[in-house]
């Protein structure tokens, strides 16, 4: 399993329940078609976190901001 979800929760929701089921965040980020994605620090995390937001993953393509600005030259 991937530790990477995408849900259909805001962020602040995101990060609540993950303190709440003790599960380790290695990157967050709101996503442009809303929603959050976040990575997990392992699998068993993400699985936790998938079980507890159920029908809120998005299984589909998200679209995402990119991280690094690419430099021209």
């Amino acid at each position: 399993m991937s530790r990477a979800l995408n849900l259909d929760a805001p962020a602040e929701h995101v990060l609540e329940m993950c303190a709440k089921h003790k599960a380790a965040i290695t990157q967050i980020e709101r996503l442009v078609s809303g929603g959050t994605r976040v990575v997990l620090q392992n699998a068993d995390s993400a699985a936790i976190i998938g079980r507890a937001y159920k029908g809120k993953v998005i299984a589909a393509a998200v679209k995402r901001t990119p991280m690094r600005t690419v430099r021209a030259g």
